[in-house]
């Protein structure tokens, strides 16, 4: 088993902490001793009782001040969804890079990245019994995931070239339960948001590697191996919810074909979900 040791409980920061993967993650970090630094556009109506630097991951002077001194990143930031190309390529791609920069030029030595399991969304579903490695190739769905493939590329080079320890968390489908038949097999609950980041931050190997971020699914079809070298041991179960979802949960005719078809499901069709601001 691998060895683990905690980032001396000592202080991280965390870019978009006033999204909801940062709610779930947040609490359980300081639970475990994490002094978390939060970094966002606008600080929220609950603060969680962190330190709030209010900036733009573009404003590479404002970052590099506030990494000054921490043991890691964890890079939330971003649109969470399909948005146009000009969008997702400054906020996503260049976003991460500044990140990524600032980080290094501060002398950071470790970067928890969130990525997607649209990075390889037109993977097709394996069969029964078969398993998706942590870093099946990237097959994007969307101009997200092509994204989010690109934030896998940044931490390999900033991994292998400035020697930066970098963990890409693919993350699947992270919802307070599962909404419909696909997430039996992809769901992420919020308790396992905490253990994947706790598990990715504590991880002392270095170097790079990208790591599925699911729960303890029964009918999942994603490797356990990148967690288990990281120390992430999930505990829930979709399966748990399958009586309670109803008969059409699988959704539109649409949704459940492609729901069949490949890992990133109806994002992969014609007309994936898109990004509101107003939502």
């Amino acid at each position: 088993m691998t060895e683990t040791t905690h980032v001396a409980r000592g202080r991280i920061v965390l870019t978009g902490a006033a999204g909801s993967l940062a709610r779930d993650i947040i609490p359980y970090l300081r639970d475990r001793g994490y002094e978390v630094l939060c970094l966002d556009q606008a600080e929220p109506a609950d603060p969680m009782g962190c330190e709030w630097v209010i900036a733009s991951i573009q404003d590479r002077d404002r970052l590099r001040e506030a990494f000054a001194g921490c043991a890691a990143v964890v890079h939330l930031a971003g649109i969470p969804l399909e948005a146009s190309w000009e969008e997702i390529a400054r906020t996503n791609i260049d976003g991460t890079e500044s990140v990524l920069e600032a980080a290094r030029a501060v002398g950071v030595p470790k970067a928890v990245l969130a990525s997607s399991i649209h990075a390889a969304g037109f993977t097709p579903v394996p069969h029964r019994g078969e398993t998706l490695p942590d870093d099946v190739p990237a097959r994007p769905n969307t101009f997200y995931g092509v994204s989010k493939a690109a934030v896998e590329a940044l931490g390999s080079l900033y991994a292998d070239r400035h020697g930066m320890d970098v963990v890409c968390l693919r993350i699947a489908s992270r919802f307070s339960t599962p909404q419909n038949e696909r997430m039996l097999s992809t769901w992420l609950s919020p308790a396992d948001a905490g253990r994947l980041f706790d598990a990715a931050l504590s991880n002392a190997a270095g170097g790079f590697r990208i790591v599925w971020g699911v729960s303890r699914n029964t009918r999942s079809y994603f490797s356990r191996e990148g967690g288990r070298s990281i120390g992430f041991h999930p505990e829930d179960d979709a399966e748990a919810y399958a009586h309670d979802l109803p008969a059409d949960a699988a959704g539109a005719a649409q949704g459940s074909e492609w729901d069949q078809r490949c890992i990133g499901g109806v994002f992969c069709s014609p007309e994936p979900p898109m990004f509101s601001r107003q939502a």
